[in-house]
């Protein structure tokens, strides 16, 4: 049994890892991060938090289109890499803070806009992360969360929330839109438009990213093996064990 509390297993899946995510081509690119590039256009001058920056992919976006970019991650190797990434890129408005996204160390509307992609999933207390986003947003700012969720039918749900923890110990929940869409409503935020996405989650990248272990990864195959002919359906499942995985973006704005 584990003697890490679930901060330190974040720490530990991810901060050795962290040049793969900076590389990876799944959070490289992508629609989702197009607009977020594009949103962050239409704000002129604005500060950014990149909430759970991991590799860094939105806050380069971001700075990219002019923004002043905070990347807040809870591991420092991680927010290395990315200080690291931005400057072979060139992006000086980079600035880096450790921490977890439940309890951010900025003062109340600090920001025009706050990110997150790909990181609510390993998140503790997604509810208390997204009070403290309200908290720390301007009244008129932006909200826009990106991430992998699982579908409504409860069948799928547990197939996805299986495999995804046999990968990643970190791994907390792939939330529902409908489960998203009520947790930013009690945070605050009036839910609006939403991009849907299905990006190939390749099966051998997927499990090296996390160092996935050999029993672990069997147990996995094991799974879609086994799956019936709903889930294998949904998920495209390869003979390879390649997948497609559900992702959203929502944009929400303060109440």
């Amino acid at each position: 049994m584990s003697a890490r509390n679930h901060a330190g297993h974040v720490v530990d899946q991810f901060g050795a890892q962290a040049a793969a995510y900076v590389t990876s081509a799944v959070h490289a690119a992508g629609a989702d991060l197009d607009r977020i590039g594009a949103l962050v256009r239409g704000l002129p001058g604005a500060r950014v938090l990149d909430l759970g920056c991991g590799g860094g992919h939105v806050a380069f976006a971001a700075a990219a289109a002019g923004a002043a970019v905070t990347a807040y991650d809870l591991s420092a190797e991680m927010l290395a890499a990315v200080t690291a990434e931005a400057g072979r890129r060139g992006l000086d408005r980079i600035e880096t803070r450790q921490g977890a996204a439940e309890s951010l160390p900025f003062p109340d509307a600090a920001f025009d806009a706050v990110l997150t992609r790909y990181s609510a999933h390993h998140w503790r207390d997604v509810p208390a992360a997204l009070a403290e986003a309200r908290r720390v947003l301007k009244p008129e700012g932006l909200l826009v969360v990106c991430d992998a969720v699982a579908p409504e039918e409860p069948l799928l749900d547990t197939h996805l929330q299986a495999v995804e923890l046999l990968r990643d110990p970190s791994h907390v929940r792939d939330y529902r839109v409908s489960e998203w869409r009520r947790m930013l409503e009690i945070a605050g935020f009036v839910p609006g438009e939403a991009l849907a996405s299905r990006p190939r989650m390749e099966y051998a990248s997927w499990i090296a990213r996390m160092r996935t272990p050999e029993v672990n990864a069997a147990a996995i195959r094991a799974l879609q093996a086994s799956a019936p002919v709903e889930v294998a359906a949904h998920f495209a499942i390869e003979a390879d064990g390649s997948f497609l995985l559900d992702s959203v973006l929502i944009e929400a704005r303060p109440r």
